[in-house]
């Protein structure tokens, strides 16, 4: 089949449906996650990302939007945020050393506090590292929160909290978790400093 005008349009009208569920059936899960996210920031908590792939790249994306900010026109302070997918030389001693499953688990034990929040982002909801960060992160009194796609895995019956992005098509799953992760930003800002809202 040719790729073709209609073809695109056809892909962007499946993002646009897919887009159209999270409206319909998922705004009470982003709301309650933002809202947990921001309780942690207030209270000196820092937010730690991990995923794998595009995921990691979600990870790295949404961390940079806390540290530096999501809006330009906005002047506000630093929230902590750390994605665990960024050092290539923890990433490939641990998939050496411990095994690849265990890296973020690993990260979790080094970096996490209680009072912190795990964000793990999983389209399939079943990535077995981001599955054993979670579980790590649940012994340490840090709360969970998944960003997760189709019915959420193993992962879903393991967080504190979640959204599911109704869908089964990775590219589609990884649009929204932008969208979500940057409605979480605007959220935290507009808790943490609303004397720049008003």
């Amino acid at each position: 089949m040719k790729f073709d005008s209609q073809k695109i349009g056809s892909i962007i009208k499946e993002s646009i449906a897919t887009k159209e569920e999270l409206l319909y059936n998922c705004l009470s899960e982003i709301e309650r996650c933002g809202n947990l996210l921001a309780d942690v920031c207030k209270k000196d908590g820092k937010m730690l990302f991990c995923g794998n792939g595009g995921s990691a790249a979600d990870s790295q994306h949404l961390a940079a939007e806390m540290v530096v900010r999501l809006r330009g026109n906005i002047n506000r302070s630093a929230i902590g945020a750390i994605a665990l997918t960024v050092d290539p030389s923890i990433m490939t001693a641990g998939g050496n050393d411990i095994g690849f499953e265990n890296v973020f688990a690993r990260c979790v034990e080094a970096y996490g506090r209680s009072g912190d929040v795990l964000i793990g982002i999983s389209t399939s909801g079943n990535s077995e590292n981001v599955l054993r960060a979670i579980r790590e992160a649940k012994k340490r009194g840090i709360l969970t929160i998944g960003l997760l796609g189709g019915g959420g895995g193993k992962i879903l019956e393991e967080c504190d909290a979640s959204v599911v992005v109704p869908s089964n098509i990775t590219a589609r799953i990884q649009e929204s978790h932008i969208l979500i992760g940057h409605i979480w930003c605007e959220m935290i800002e507009e808790n943490l400093f609303p004397e720049l809202f008003r």
